[in-house]
């Protein structure tokens, strides 16, 4: 995949995990998560011995969510304990 790519994947995969968690990060935020999220995903899955996200279909998608979903939650446990 390339550069474009990668940001269009990202972003919609940011964009679901923010929504399917509450979180209203804006656009640049969930491109960012997504993108990031998707490499921590595709890094679990490999860790499990699987392939990670290997181009545009459901399955990437839905590893791309995963990750994007674990960033998530590592980010609000951060924020969370850095307000307290």
């Amino acid at each position: 995949m390339g550069l474009l790519s990668w940001i269009v994947f990202g972003g919609l995969a940011g964009l679901a995990a923010g929504f399917l968690l509450g979180d209203r990060g804006g656009i640049v935020y969930s491109v960012i998560v997504g993108i990031v999220g998707a490499f921590l995903g595709g890094f679990i899955m490999n860790l499990f011995g699987q392939e990670g996200v290997t181009g545009w279909d459901w399955r990437s998608f839905g590893v791309a969510v995963i990750g994007a979903l674990a960033l998530l939650g590592i980010l609000r446990l951060i924020r969370g304990k850095s307000r307290s």
